[in-house]
């Protein structure tokens, strides 16, 4: 594995540990494709640094738990937004 992406890796363990990011935000910091940065976290980081991975681990493992319901606070503003629209137009 080259420097550069064992480097990125941790890189982007540490952010995700440090903020709780999930896999989504990171990939927009870092600019790089979400299928990148899961395979920097679940395929190459383990080899690399082990503890680090088992870190990044715990909290990848909470945004998967808690991401219906963030979709479903999602898809709630989008339509809540949508009915101040409509209210606001038909005035």
């Amino acid at each position: 594995m080259k420097d550069y992406i064992e480097e990125r890796a941790m890189e982007i363990a540490g952010y995700i540990i440090d903020t709780n990011a999930t896999v989504r935000q990171a990939a927009k910091q870092f600019g790089i494709s979400k299928s990148t940065v899961h395979k920097d976290l679940t395929e190459r980081l383990p080899q690399v640094h082990p503890q680090l991975a088992s870190e990044v681990r715990k909290v990848l493992d909470v945004n998967k738990l808690e991401r219906h319901i963030r979709g479903g606070l999602a898809t709630k503003d989008k339509y809540l937004k949508e009915k101040k629209v409509t209210a606001i137009s038909e005035k």
